[in-house]
């Protein structure tokens, strides 16, 4: 049996949907069964309620599993949330754990200077120790972010982000999934950590030409300073924990300006990376501004919270 936690948020559902295309059976975690009414159609799909901070209501959940995915929410209890969810699978036998990381190694990030990838970076050696087979996904920035942006570029044929022309390397989440459904349903790779990023570092400018060539008009990157992009996501009712670390993931992005490529779990899995203008002329109904009335991707506000706001 193979368990993915997380399963509602942006990531996990992703995956989940990669479980499901390939007809691979699969037990999703959830603190709200309400909030996964969307696979209940799936016989390959059990869901169960539990809490990954709450040992004691994980027994159905971890029965009978061999290897999981760990995904949590990108929070202040992200530490303390999955290191405790690592004891309770060891206690309940689970062999082998893949942690859904964000370290984000040699990709252009020193985790001294952001947050979260001091967290991934304390989860991943705690792992390391616990006695369980391990293996970490480390991807970059997300394609799916940028579907954040759509509002402006429906309306205003421009996005607007505190980026100035670095180059970054995005993936695509679904190039993820692939490569997470084959090592959980395979096995293997224990003891293995891969980067992950997508086939091509692009400024901004660049992935505004991509998502141009899709909508058949021009969309502008336009530049702002962190204080600007700021005050917009306060608008917008984002927490300020969360502001806060995506200052820092944006001034660490600027001091390491040259994100690398790497595709070493794309190649290792057989998974054909997937390239931006792929991933816009896939998503072009949303840069068009059309709603998709089965999911939407957007950074968590006031009322609500994604597996993976970074």
């Amino acid at each position: 049996m193979i368990l993915v936690t997380g399963a509602t948020g942006l990531s996990g559902f992703l995956i989940m949907n990669e479980f499901t295309r390939q007809h691979v059976p699969v037990r999703a975690l959830v603190r709200d069964r309400a909030k996964a009414r969307m696979f209940e159609a799936f016989p390959t799909v059990e869901i169960v309620e539990g809490d990954m901070q709450r040992p004691e209501t994980l027994g159905r959940a971890l029965e009978g599993v061999e290897r999981v995915l760990m995904i949590s929410s990108s929070n202040a209890q992200m530490v303390e949330t999955q290191c405790r969810f690592i004891d309770t699978a060891k206690s309940a036998g689970v062999r082998h754990l893949v942690k859904f990381s964000g370290k984000e190694s040699g990709v252009g990030f020193n985790q001294r200077y952001f947050r979260f990838t001091r967290f991934h970076e304390e989860i991943e050696r705690y792992l390391e120790g616990s006695g369980l087979a391990w293996t970490h996904l480390r991807p970059s920035q997300f394609m799916q972010i940028y579907l954040r942006e759509t509002p402006t570029i429906a309306t205003q044929d421009t996005f607007f982000l505190p980026m100035e022309q670095i180059r970054i390397s995005p993936i695509d989440i679904e190039d993820i999934a692939k490569v997470a459904v084959a090592l959980l349903r395979n096995g293997g790779h224990e003891g293995k950590a891969y980067d992950m990023t997508g086939p091509e570092a692009l400024t901004m400018t660049e992935v505004a030409e991509c998502i141009s060539q899709v909508v058949g008009r021009r969309i502008r990157y336009q530049n702002i300073s962190l204080t600007e992009r700021r005050q917009m996501l306060l608008d917008r009712g984002i927490p300020t924990y969360s502001i806060d670390a995506l200052d820092e993931q944006a001034s660490e992005r600027l001091r390491c300006p040259e994100s690398r490529i790497c595709l070493e779990a794309h190649e290792a899995f057989g998974v054909h990376p997937t390239t931006f203008a792929q991933f816009a002329h896939r998503h072009a109904n949303a840069f068009l501004g059309v709603p998709n009335p089965n999911r939407a991707f957007t950074v968590s506000g006031k009322h609500g919270k994604d597996e993976q706001i970074i």
